[in-house]
């Protein structure tokens, strides 16, 4: 439950800087049940009304659970950003990030950096739950290990976030020094859950609908978070909801080319309506081609072809070139998918690891935040 919303399937997509916009939330609705949040929004540019941020923040009418995901570093201006979404009806459940890795995040103390200054991130958890219940709106968290693994965080912070009132706690078993790279440690997900009340959802390496199981079996989590094994991947949440649905006998949903590239289609118009722009809209829709073309056997000139489509009618025209009969390659699945990258050195504030009890905004952390 989130609120007085039961989450069932228990599954959650995460937000992915320009990934999750509503033209991707629908086409994932479409395929199954579930929590669907937004992009991540900056604290900063919600409560300065910055034009592109409120636009990045627009729901369909037909989303019934509206979801929506801030960072900041700042207390105050966190709470502003909340109060405000409840003040102005922007959202049903507002979840915080603590886990982005990215170092233009870190390196002002926020993400995946925050929960170290644990005075700080209490602060900021406290004030913002605060303010979202004001309005009945349920707050979670998201975060990571912690910096890296000399720098853990996870266990204390999900108890100062329980302590708070957050409703969930969300953990990507990675540290930020390992972005995206290696395997997700789903023993730390066990040992959280053993230490939380709240419930605790589990993020990394969900590939496949089984995946979700084992992770459920490995862990004792209450639900799961999608990132990355969605990408080209929507029916993935059709494997979920399969999969919490019927058990460990379900059968994965595995589309042949011809099913493939309706989808990818569809993908693509979703996004020209989302952005009222054609030529904008299949512009976004490029980086999907090689996520949905995984595996399949398409020639590389076809690919280039499709990953540089300036109209619907090119696109269609491009998809009607491939073999509709291709299987789909079995050989694809449990593999990683998006973003894999090695590990690196975290970019902080100077200063950072000195003290955990220094509860002061950085410096400039975010006077140059202008987007989502």
């Amino acid at each position: 439950m989130l609120g007085n919303h039961a989450v069932n399937p228990p599954v959650v997509l995460a937000p992915m800087a320009g990934i999750t916009n509503v033209a991707f939330r629908r086409l994932c609705r479409e395929q199954g049940g579930g929590v669907y949040v937004c992009e991540m929004i900056t604290t900063r540019a919600l409560v300065e009304r910055i034009p592109k941020t409120l636009k990045m923040i627009a729901f369909a009418e037909d989303e019934g659970f509206r979801s929506l995901q801030l960072y900041g570093v700042d207390p105050d201006v966190t709470e502003a950003a909340v109060r405000m979404v409840g003040e102005r009806d922007l959202a049903d459940h507002v979840d915080l990030n603590f886990g982005c890795p990215v170092p233009k995040v870190t390196r002002r103390g926020g993400g995946s950096a925050l929960p170290w200054r644990r005075k700080l991130f209490g602060r900021i958890v406290r004030q913002a739950v605060r303010a979202a219940d004001a309005y009945g709106l349920p707050l979670t968290i998201k975060m990571r290990k912690g910096i890296d693994e000399d720098h853990l965080t996870y266990v204390e912070a999900g108890l100062t976030a329980q302590d708070a009132g957050v409703a969930a706690v969300a953990l990507h078993a990675r540290t930020a020094e390992q972005r995206y790279s290696g395997q997700a440690d789903w023993d730390a997900i066990a040992t959280l859950k053993q230490a939380l009340d709240v419930p605790v959802l589990g993020n990394g390496d969900i590939w496949e609908g089984s995946d979700a199981l084992r992770m459920v079996a490995h862990t004792g989590v209450d639900g799961v978070v999608v990132g990355r094994g969605c990408l080209g991947r929507p029916w993935l949440f059709a494997d979920l909801e399969a999969a919490f649905t019927q058990g460990a006998g379900y059968r994965p949903v595995l589309p042949a080319l011809g099913e493939v590239a309706k989808i990818m289609s569809r993908h693509a118009q979703l996004l020209v309506e989302a952005l009222e722009d054609e030529r904008h809209g299949c512009a976004d829709f490029r980086k999907h081609v090689a996520w949905y073309l995984k595996g399949f056997p398409v020639g590389g000139d076809l690919r280039r072809s499709l990953a540089m489509i300036s109209s619907l009618a090119e696109l269609d025209d491009l998809l009607g070139k491939l073999d509709p009969a291709v299987p789909f390659p079995v050989e694809s699945l449990g593999q990683p998918r998006g973003r894999v990258n090695a590990p690196g050195k975290v970019s902080l504030p100077h200063g950072w690891l000195d003290s955990r009890d220094d509860d002061t905004v950085p410096e400039g952390a975010e006077t140059d935040e202008s987007g989502g």
